[in-house]
C-alpha cells in the first residue's frame, strides 16, 4: 500500500514497529556495544555497534524511506556525513562546489584538499554554463546546495545531473535547508544526498546527527564500508532523539514554511530592510526551478538591512527570536553569517557572494507568527 510522507515520517514505509521487542510502539534505545553470538559462525544480524545497532538501523531505514534511496547511513554530525562522502575520492580528484555553500562545509573542503590532494572550484552552480566551463579531466563529481546558505541560490538538479552523465561525474547534494519534506534530490538525478540531520529532521535543537543517503546499493556498499572502517557513527540514543524529531518532520516543516511566508512579506514591506532573499517570494530569481523540484520553500530567509547598526541592533534587541548558529528547530534564530556560519571564508569571498555586515540569516520556528513579526519590529525600532 502505497502512504504519503507524513505517514512515512511516523513509521516509516514498512511499519518499523511491527519488529520491536514486545511490539514497542517507539523504536527502543539499544545501548550497547556488542552483542552476544548464537554460535560459531552465526549471527543474530548484530555484532558491534559501530557496525550496526538496532536502534540506528530504524532510524537508517526511516530516512531513507523518506529520501527515496537504496540505503543510509547515520553519521555523528552534518560534517562527518561529508568527510564520510569525500572518503570517496583520491589524490589529485577534483571537484565543482556551489560558491554559495555552508561555511564549515569550505572549512572542510579545504582541510581534504590540503590533506588528501583533492581540488575543488566554488562555481555559481545556478548557471549551468558556468559548471560546464569549471569541469576539467580530473574532475569526479559535482556538489551542490540547494537552496544554497546563506544566500538562498537555486541549483536546476536536473541541469546538473545532465553535465554529471556527459562527463561521468557524481552529483552529490546537500539537502539540509529543505529536507526530505519538501525535496527529493535523488527523485532528480542525485546520486547522494547529504543531511545535516541536527537541522529539519531532528528538529529540537538537542542533539547532532547527519545522513549519507545513495541512490544504488552499490555506492551505499562502499560508503558502508567505509563508514565501518573509520566509524563516524551515531549512538543509539542520538538516533532515538531523532527519530523522535521526525515524527513530527511533517508538521513542523508546514508552520515553519507558513510562518517564513507571512514574515519574508513583512520584511519586504520594513523600511530598514533592502533585500529579502526567500526561494517562496514569487519574484524570487530560483522561484520557478524551485517549484519545478520540490514541494515547498522551507523556513529560511536571509535579508539585508539598511545599514551595519540596524543589523547589529536586531541582534541585540531579540527577545523571541534567538541570536544563535544553527538553524532547522522548533525555536527560531537569527544568525550573523559574517561572523558565524561563514567566519571563515575569505573576506573577499564573502564581499563577492553578498555576505557582509548588512546580512542576517532567519531559521523560523514554530512560534505564533505574529509574535515573531512583533518581535522583529521592537528588534527595528531604535
Amino acid at each position: 500500500m502505497s502512504i504519503s510522507i507524513d505517514t512515512t515520517c511516523i513509521h516509516g514505509k514498512n511499519h518499523i514497529e511491527e519488529n520491536h521487542p514486545y511490539r514497542s510502539l517507539t523504536t527502543p534505545i539499544f545501548q550497547v556495544a556488542t552483542f552476544a553470538h548464537p554460535g560459531i559462525g552465526k549471527s543474530t544480524g548484530y555484532d558491534y555497534s559501530r557496525v550496526g545497532n538496532p536502534t540506528r538501523d530504524d532510524l537508517e531505514q526511516v530516512v531513507n524511506d523518506l529520501e527515496h534511496g537504496s540505503g543510509c547511513l547515520a553519521t555523528t554530525n552534518g560534517m562527518a556525513a561529508i568527510w564520510l562522502t569525500l572518503e570517496l575520492f583520491s589524490p589529485g580528484d577534483h571537484i565543482v562546489a556551489s560558491e554559495d555553500l555552508y561555511g564549515g562545509s569550505v572549512r572542510l573542503f579545504d582541510a581534504v584538499r590540503d590533506s588528501h590532494g583533492l581540488s575543488v572550484d566554488y562555481i555559481n552552480t545556478s548557471h549551468p554554463e558556468l559548471v560546464r566551463k569549471a569541469i576539467n579531466e580530473h574532475t569526479k563529481a559535482l556538489y551542490i546546495e540547494t537552496p544554497s546558505n546563506p544566500m538562498m541560490e537555486v541549483t536546476d538538479l536536473s541541469e546538473m545531473r545532465k553535465i554529471a552523465d556527459e562527463h561521468g561525474l557524481l552529483l552529490i547534494v546537500d539537502n539540509t535547508f529543505l529536507s526530505p519534506y519538501y525535496q527529493n534530490p535523488i527523485d532528480f538525478g542525485a546520486d547522494i544526498v547529504i543531511h545535516s540531520g541536527t537541522k529539519y529532521l531532528e528538529g529540537h535543537n538537542d542533539t547532532l546527527a547527519g545522513f549519507v543517503i545513495s541512490k544504488t546499493a552499490d555506492l551505499h556498499d562502499k560508503l558502508s564500508f567505509l563508514y565501518k572502517t573509520t566509524g563516524p557513527c551515531l549512538a543509539p540514543f542520538d538516533c532515538f532523539l531523532v527519530l523522535r524529531g521526525i515524527k513530527t518532520l511533517a508538521v513542523r516543516l508546514e508552520r515553519q514554511q507558513e510562518n517564513a511566508i507571512r514574515i519574508a512579506k513583512w520584511l519586504r514591506s520594513n523600511k530598514n530592510v533592502t533585500d529579502v532573499y526567500y526561494v517562496g517570494l514569487e519574484d524570487h530569481p530560483g522561484y520557478e526551478t524551485n517549484k519545478k523540484q520540490t514541494r515547498g520553500f522551507g523556513g529560511m530567509i536571509s535579508f539585508r538591512t539598511k545599514d551595519k547598526e540596524t543589523a547589529e541592533r536586531v541582534l541585540a534587541k531579540v527577545k523571541i527570536i534567538t541570536f544563535a548558529e544553527s538553524l532547522g528547530g522548533v525555536e527560531s534564530l537569527i544568525t550573523y553569517p559574517m561572523i558565524q556560519t561563514h567566519g571563515y571564508i575569505d573576506p573577499q569571498v564573502r564581499e563577492k557572494l553578498g555576505i557582509t555586515d548588512t546580512l542576517l540569516r532567519l531559521s523560523v520556528g514554530i512560534e505564533d507568527a505574529d509574535d515573531l513579526i512583533r518581535d522583529l519590529e521592537q528588534a527595528f525600532n531604535e
